[in-house]
């Protein structure tokens, strides 16, 4: 358990995640400097040999992974962006507007997912980084992934919300001896 590490990519930006629109289902490509970021990991990515490459469903981080250079991740449902229901397409100023101080870590989400839903599914992701013998990398986004470095460290998802994560960047959880740390972030 304590030798793994898990290195987190999030996808290149596409149109929503530059306007701050939230996206969980609705399946947009990248953006074409979105795609050129991607191609930027490649490099960044080209030492490390992972023992696993996982990648959520959605084009935009499938795209990522592939341009990335690792074409054959493995699909992960459990690495899908949080499911925003009825607020899907809508910016945090837009739902504010009926929903005063709304934030996806606290707030409702009509027809979406829940918190428990959530940590339910992102702890079914570490649990698997944990039994895998050697570095995981997984390729998904922005809420996502700061709900699971929260889960990872031990967290509630809604303390999420400490980690900015920008698109296109590499982060790495890890251990310090046997504490769940940050080893690296948004680089």
């Amino acid at each position: 358990m304590t030798g793994s590490e898990l290195w987190i990519v999030r996808h290149g930006p596409t149109e929503w995640s530059r306007a701050g629109r939230h996206t969980s289902v609705t399946d947009l490509p990248l953006l074409p400097e979105g795609e050129d970021d991607a191609r930027a990991l490649r490099d960044r990515l080209a030492h490390l040999d992972p023992a696993l490459v996982l990648t959520s469903p959605r084009l935009r981080a499938r795209r990522t992974a592939e341009l990335a250079g690792f074409p054959d991740a493995t699909l992960d449902d459990d690495l899908v962006e949080w499911d925003y229901g009825d607020y899907e397409g809508l910016t945090t100023a837009t739902i504010r507007e009926q929903v005063p101080d709304w934030t996806i870590w606290i707030g409702p989400t009509p027809g979406g997912e829940t918190a428990a839903q959530v940590t339910a599914r992102l702890d079914r992701v570490i649990a698997a980084v944990r039994a895998t013998d050697g570095p995981v990398l997984a390729f998904a986004h922005g809420h996502s992934l700061r709900a699971l470095t929260a889960r990872w460290l031990g967290l509630p998802v809604s303390d999420g919300r400490l980690f900015r994560l920008d698109t296109a960047t590499i982060s790495v959880l890890g251990y310090e001896r046997d504490s769940p740390v940050v080893i690296r972030w948004n680089s």
